[in-house]
């Protein structure tokens, strides 16, 4: 009886914030079919099973509160195998991996067919999508929790829309004031 008091006591002095919580992953068609009832942009994390960094970015990025807060808030969040096996449907295609080799899972495998229409040619790479699932750009490689703040508010915030060179991204990098912890 002790014990069960004890473990009592310690859930409710557990603060809310410090249980860990998660990105709401859904698949592509998901995240197309709650578009049309809810618009909001797509985050897609484009990975492969044998990735170091990928590891890195669900370890350290995607588990972070601020990120995981932002994200379920303001984005649908895709988790794409881009060497995997499944089957998607988008944009009136169905995409597939018909080389895909089961015996190389957890090795590098042949690209999938959405791998190439979005031009994924590195891992990890996060994709962002608009409100119609058009790309809007594609992030490559590993981003601390404030690094990928950065993207996160640039597109949910329509910024990149007056970009007109390089420069214009530039700026408005140097002057990005990060708020996510690290």
């Amino acid at each position: 009886m002790k014990n069960i008091l004890y473990i009592i006591t310690l859930i409710f002095l557990i603060p809310v914030s410090s249980i860990a919580q998660e990105i709401n992953w859904v698949t592509l068609e998901e995240a197309v079919k709650l578009q049309k009832k809810h618009p909001k942009k797509i985050m897609m994390d484009a990975y492969t099973n044998w990735c170091g960094p990928c590891k890195m970015l669900d370890k350290n990025t995607f588990k972070n509160k601020d990120v995981v807060a932002y994200v379920n808030k303001h984005y649908y969040a895709v988790k794409f195998n881009a060497e995997g096996n499944e089957t998607i449907n988008f944009k009136d295609r169905t995409f597939k991996n018909p080389s895909y080799d089961p015996a190389k899972e957890n090795r590098r495998n042949s690209p999938h067919e959405m791998s190439r229409y979005f031009g994924i040619r590195s891992y990890p790479t996060i994709l962002f999508l608009d409100e119609k699932g058009d790309l809007l750009a594609p992030i490559i490689g590993y981003r601390t929790p404030q690094q990928l703040e950065l993207y996160l508010k640039l597109f949910k915030n329509d910024d990149h829309v007056n970009f007109k060179t390089q420069n214009d991204f530039s700026a408005y990098a140097d002057d990005f004031k990060p708020e996510f912890s690290n």
